[in-house]
This record gives C-alpha cells, sequence and structure tokens, in this order.
C-alpha cells in the first residue's frame, strides 16, 4: 500500500501536508477496520512522501563533494597537513569551478554545517554562499552537508540546553562518534528541540544557500542501539506497542499488556538469531523511528523548496550487513522519504579469486525504491561503468573538489559518453524475470542462513546474466512483470505473504523456495508444516524437544529438489543452498563469502525451468561477465549493458552470444554497439526469429553498450 501511495505521491505538488496526512491516516485505519487484521510485521505512522523534483529526472548527475574541507573541523580533528588550508583557498576559486564544469561535474555538494554550531561555523557558512554563488554560475548545481553529531564543546557556548539531547552513557561509555573524534556526540534525533534547530539549519540552506540538494550525514549511527537508551526514547519505545498493538495483541505478544516498564534491550553488536519479541519489537521501533525523522525532514524541506532534493547515508548499502539490527535502516520505509541515498559499503567492482565483488545489490534496491545511489567512482572506468549500467541517471561522485585538476583521461572519457549518450539513460525502466524477496522480519530477525541463502542466489543470477530485482514485502502485492520468484530461505512470513504467493504461482508464476521458505510466523515461532506446503510437497523438518521449552531441529532427510506442477504455475523446492565458503555464526555475510554456491548449477537450472524456460536474455560469456536489460518507457528502444570485471587480468572478452525477447508488436531496426572504451560506433548483425533476436558482441573490453532500435 506504502508503494501505491508513493506513485500518487509523486503527481501531487506540496500544499498541505497535515491535511493529507490525515487523509492517509482515515484511509488505512478504515481498511484495517475492514479486514480486521493487524500488520504484527511492521508498524507505521501513516505520512505524506516526498516528490522528487523535476530536474532529478532531466539531468545527467555527476557529482564531487568536498565536505570534510572544513577549517573548524580539521584543526579540532587534528592531523591535517600544513597545505590543508592551501587546498581549501582553492577549492573554493573560480578556477577550481570552471574546471569542474570542463570535466563534466554536474553537481557540487560542498560544506555547510557539521554540527558545531550555526554561530561557531559562521565565518564557514559564509565561505559556503560564496562557493554555492561560483558553482551556480558555471551551472552546478548545488548540495549541502548537514551532519547528524553535535560538536558539543562549541555548542554549548551557543545553545546550553543541548545538552538534553545527548544520549546518556551505554556501557558506561559515552555515546561519540567514535574513539578518535570524542569531540562529536550523539543525540537522540526525535528530541523536539533538536528537531526544531535541525530545521533552521535546513532553512538557511534552502533561503540563504539556494541549495538544490540536501545530503544528511552520518544515517547509519543515528538508530544504532545506544541511541534508544535515551529517556525519551525509552518513553516512546512504550508509546510505540501501545499504539502499534491492543492489549490482547500485547498480551499474545509479549506475555503481558501492561508496558509501562518496558525498556530497551541490552545488547551489542550482532549476533545468530533474534527470538526475544522486544528485542524484535524494540529494532522495528528503530528503523519507525529513523523514517519518522526524515519523512518530518524530507517534508519540512519540500515545503520550503519542491524542487530541493533529499539524499542520506545509511553507509551500508545492500552489503551483506543487517542494517535493521546495526543501524535501524530499513531501506522500504526509510528511502520514501529520500530521492537519493549513499552507501559507502566498498564491494568495490573487481573479480579475484573467483569471486566478483560489485554494488549490484544496492544499485537494484535503490532503483526499486525510486532512489538513486550516491558512492565513490572516480578511481576506475570499471566503477563508473557498474554506475551506468545499475545507477540510472547517475555515475556517482568521481573525486573531490579539486578533481577538475587530478582526474585521469580514462575516467574523463567515461564522463564524456555519459553525458553524450544520457538519451540511453534518462526515462527508462528495469527488465527483470525474476524477483528476490527479502522479507523484513527474516532479514531483520536472522543474521545467518536467510543472508547466506538469499545474497548466495542473488549472486547466481549476476553471474548467470538473469535479470532480477530486489523486492520487499509491499512488492508481493504485484509481481505480473516477472515469471519467478525466489524465496530463499525467507522463513518468517505472514499469513498474508503466503496468500499473495499463492496467488502468484496459481496466475501462472514459478516459485523456487529454499530451505526453511514459510516455516515460521511474522514472529519467528515454528509452525507444524511449512506455510506453503500445498505448494511445496515436501515435509517439513522434525523437532526434537530439549528442555526449557526449547527445540532442536532434525533435518528431513532429502537427496534431490522437488518439482512440482501446481494449476499453471510451476514450484521447485531446493532443500539446502551450499556455500562455499562457510560464514561464521553472527558475521555479516560480507562479500568475502560470495563465492558462488557449489549448487550453483542447480540453482539456476530451478530458475530456468520456473520461469518457463523463455527468460528475456540469454547470454554465453564468462562468469566475470555481468549484463543489465532496460527498456525506454515509450518503448523504441531497449538497451544491453555488458560489463567485463575480471578487466585486470582478461583484457578482452570475444564473440559474445545474446539471444534477446523482442516485445510483442515490436520489430528489430538497427542493434547500435556503443562504448567509451574506443572511438565511434558499430552497427552489428542480427537475426530475428520466434519473437527473439539473436546476435554477437565482437569484443568486450570495460563496458559495452548495445542499443536495439524498435
Amino acid at each position: 500500500m506504502k508503494m501505491e501511495l508513493k506513485k500518487t505521491e509523486r503527481t501531487i505538488r506540496i500544499f498541505s501536508g497535515q491535511l493529507l496526512y490525515l487523509l492517509i491516516f482515515l484511509t488505512i485505519f478504515l481498511a484495517g477496520s475492514c479486514t480486521g487484521q493487524i500488520d504484527k510485521q511492521k508498524s507505521e505512522i501513516p505520512a505524506k512522501f516526498i516528490s522528487t523534483p523535476s530536474w532529478m529526472g532531466k539531468e545527467p548527475i555527476v557529482f564531487v563533494g568536498n565536505w570534510d574541507g572544513l577549517a573548524l573541523f580539521r584543526r579540532r580533528v587534528g592531523g591535517s597537513p600544513v597545505w590543508k588550508d592551501e587546498d581549501y583557498i582553492k577549492e573554493h576559486s573560480e578556477e577550481a569551478v570552471q574546471k569542474l564544469k570542463e570535466l563534466g561535474v554536474t553537481m557540487a555538494i560542498i560544506h555547510f554545517y557539521k554540527g558545531f554550531g550555526l554561530e561557531a561555523e559562521k565565518q564557514q557558512l559564509e565561505d559556503s554562499k560564496r562557493l554555492a554563488a561560483l558553482c551556480r554560475k558555471y551551472g552546478l548545481r548545488v548540495g549541502v552537508y548537514i551532519g547528524s553529531t553535535i560538536g558539543y564543546e562549541t555548542m554549548l557556548v551557543e545553545k546550553p540546553e543541548a545538552k538534553e539531547w545527548f544520549v546518556p552513557d551505554y556501557f558506561g561509555q559515552p555515546v561519540r562518534y567514535d574513539a578518535t573524534q570524542t569531540f562529536r556526540k550523539r543525540v537522540y534525533f526525535m528530541h523536539p528541540g533538536y528537531i526544531k534547530y535541525m530545521k533552521e539549519v535546513i532553512r538557511i540552506a534552502v533561503q540563504d544557500l539556494k541549495a538544490d540538494l540536501i545530503h544528511f550525514d552520518n544515517t547509519s549511527m543515528q538508530a544504532q542501539p545506544p541511541i534508544f537508551f535515551h529517556p525519551m526514547a525509552i518513553e516512546d519505545f512504550r508509546t510505540f506497542l501501545r499504539e502499534k498493538y491492543t492489549p490482547e495483541q500485547l498480551e499474545e505478544r509479549l506475555g503481558f499488556s501492561n508496558v509501562t516498564y518496558v525498556e530497551p534491550p541490552l545488547y551489542k553488536g550482532s549476533g545468530g538469531e533474534i527470538k526475544d519479541p522486544v528485542v524484535q519489537e524494540w529494532t522495528d521501533f528503530r528503523c519507525r523511528q529513523l523514517a519518522k525523522y526524515y519523512n518530518e525532514m524530507g517534508l519540512y524541506i519540500q515545503s520550503l523548496n519542491p524542487e530541493v532534493a533529499v539524499e542520506n547515508n545509511p553507509h551500508s548499502g545492500m552489503s551483506g550487513t543487517n542494517t535493521v539490527w546495526n543501524q535501524g535502516v530499513d531501506y522500504p520505509r526509510l528511502l520514501l522519504n529520500t530521492n537519493a541515498v549513499w552507501t559507502e559499503e566498498g564491494n568495490n567492482a573487481s573479480f579475484t579469486n573467483d569471486l566478483l565483488i560489485s554494488k549490484i545489490r544496492s544499485y537494484k534496491m535503490a532503483g526499486l525504491l525510486n532512489n538513486m545511489i550516491f558512492t565513490y567512482t572516480g578511481e576506475t572506468t570499471l566503477q563508473i561503468a557498474e554506475a551506468m549500467a545499475y545507477n540510472r541517471q547517475c555515475i556517482g561522485m568521481v573525486g573531490g573538489g579539486l578533481a577538475g585538476y587530478q582526474l585521469p583521461e580514462e575516467q574523463r572519457k567515461y564522463i564524456r559518453f555519459f553525458h553524450d549518450k544520457f538519451e540511453y539513460y534518462r526515462d527508462i525502466k528495469t527488465i527483470a524475470d525474476v524477483a528476490v524477496l527479502h522479507s523484513f522480519s527474516t532479514m531483520a530477525n536472522n543474521n545467518d542462513r536467510p543472508y547466506v541463502s538469499t545474497f548466495l542466489f542473488e549472486q547466481s543470477l549476476i553471474q548467470a546474466k538473469i535479470p532480477f530485482d530486489i523486492i520487499f514485502d509491499d512488492n508481493l502485492e504485484d509481481l505480473s512483470k516477472y515469471k519467478a520468484l525466489v524465496l530463499a530461505d525467507q522463513e518468517n512470513l505472514s499469513d498474508d505473504k503466503l496468500d499473495l504467493i499463492r496467488k502468484f504461482v496459481s496466475n501462472g508464476g514459478g516459485l523456487v523456495a529454499t530451505e526453511q521458505t514459510s516455516l515460521k510466523t511474522e514472529w519467528g515461532q515454528r509452525k507444524r508444516d511449512f506455510g506453503l506446503n500445498d505448494l511445496l510437497n515436501v515435509k517439513a523438518p522434525e523437532l526434537e524437544e530439549l528442555i526449557y521449552f526449547e527445540y532442536a531441529e532434525t533435518k528431513t532427510k532429502m537427496t534431490s529438489s522437488v518439482k512440482s506442477q501446481v494449476g499453471s504455475g510451476r514450484v521447485m523446492y531446493i532443500p539446502e543452498i551450499i556455500p562455499s565458503i562457510q560464514k561464521p555464526s553472527g558475521d555479516a555475510m560480507t562479500s568475502k563469502y560470495w563465492k558462488l554456491p557449489k549448487n550453483n548449477d542447480e540453482l539456476i537450472q530451478a530458475v530456468k525451468w520456473a520461469s518457463g524456460d523463455d527468460l528475456s536474455i540469454n547470454v554465453t560469456a564468462p562468469p566475470f561477465v555481468t549484463v543489465e536489460l532496460t527498456a525506454s518507457e515509450k518503448g523504441d528502444k531497449m538497451m544491453l549493458h555488458i560489463i567485463n570485471y575480471n578487466i585486470r587480468r582478461e583484457k578482452l572478452v570475444k564473440d559474445i552470444n545474446v539471444s534477446l525477447r523482442i516485445p510483442k508488436l515490436k520489430q528489430v531496426k538497427e542493434l547500435l554497439l556503443l562504448t567509451p572504451d574506443r572511438e565511434g560506433s558499430e552497427s552489428l548483425s542480427f537475426t530475428a526469429k520466434d519473437g527473439r533476436v539473436v546476435f554477437k558482441v565482437p569484443r568486450l573490453e570495460v563496458y559495452d553498450l548495445v542499443v536495439v532500435k524498435l
């Protein structure tokens, strides 16, 4: 329902947030009253969602940043070289901005507010205004940096009451930025005093600097566990429980209904599986609060100017880290309130020791949620190629404020290519045959097998060159564009989600499920049998009762997968995804574990069978080559992006064979091969038959773009 609201919201100009808030609340309240159901998995306070500024859909985004060049911050943090001040002055010069323009940069995210206080940073705010004016003179859009920590040594001089915002000690230690920057304290971001102060910071950025984009930093830290030991956060949690559940439902959930003395749980770091219902609810609460904060900030920004974009930095992307546990970041909720989102996950594009490392998951996640990814791409052409293929309309941050002096010619060629061929990157949609579900309750509450199985299945799809989307709970409402749905150990699924999956299969969709998919409720309670046992045709693992009402599983003895034809749908159950590299329990499923699973071939054959052996594209190329398939919104062309992740060892890949399904009632007029690696373009020969076009890409260096004109 949220996603449908968001699509509607894109067409509405912001005029009255409170009125629309009330209308949406009544709509959801009445819907819930009619069904008599409660969403036990996630609790939302309905709100108006922000719109997308018109310029974000029309312009190529190539940006630089210099937000840590603040003189005050650099002096306080220490360790800066003696030439730092010279660089600071140079970054603010007209010559530097002119060189950025010549490079192809379209936006600069500049320093603005680091958290020391508006008075303490007054001189640097004036520097920001002058730099912003220079950027506008040369046609560059201006983003401004806003930090989330407080430099308390200066802030308390300006605003003594700010001490009420600070989080109390956690495990006997002050809650600060990190061990090296102890002068930066962290706050409970939902404190009314803090919100009021930050709105004044935002007002100056929008009205005085005329910013085009607000960059909120350190989002990944704002909703970490220690933050919610602030006294106000504790009371907010209790209120959250009362509003989410009736007394009878609290009895069912917790065993009691009076939550007056419920406290946040003490835990530090990740573990294997969360079973404690208070921890589960507290995790949901933290995600809800962070989304609420950015909703309020985003609506305020766009009430001042609806053409200002909103962006924040949850840091980790879809990198295998459980952002819900560790950061209170639930991407489907958070990104309803942003237009762009940072990832600093690392995972720089490469192929080493049979490991293909990429940010593909993060790009796919953001694209599905109507956001673009901001990330560092200036180091190699491969990083820029990955962004061009998967990110849509933005190739990321290509350097700092002096990039116009420093960026190598190879990267400059890619930037020019992006500008020259921008018609193939705007107003497009992704073509995907397969959806891979990340259900909130499963991925939030178990850091082990669901992460291993889901990430390895996605890795198989990436390297098999099968077009797929990463989807979330709300996307189950409409799966009509997909041929197959993958549930890789998605164990915690509510009854309404199971019904949506059954509907997809009954309508002819394919399902591939693995391991304990549907074996638990959305609260993580074990069922006697699979919730989808009518589709899977397998018996659930037995349970061995232990002392203290605990149980251990006895695995069902199965030697092979089970295929079933269910009406017009196809269902495949696979008992295990077998890792090539074992992940220790509690560790994040980071890229060092992403080697293709031992039964990779079985997974790919299952997807092909479930899809009716009619995928949109079949590509014959080495496993270090990936593809992404897009189409123009007008339907007059398709674009095939091809990337060589092993460019350091394989400088040239020859004769890539492609079979591509053409939309009904369309014919191919021309195949055009474009690449920033060589001058000019090349027309490819092809054969059209039975609704498909077959052709060969003769050579691939780093990145090729094949345009199929229809």
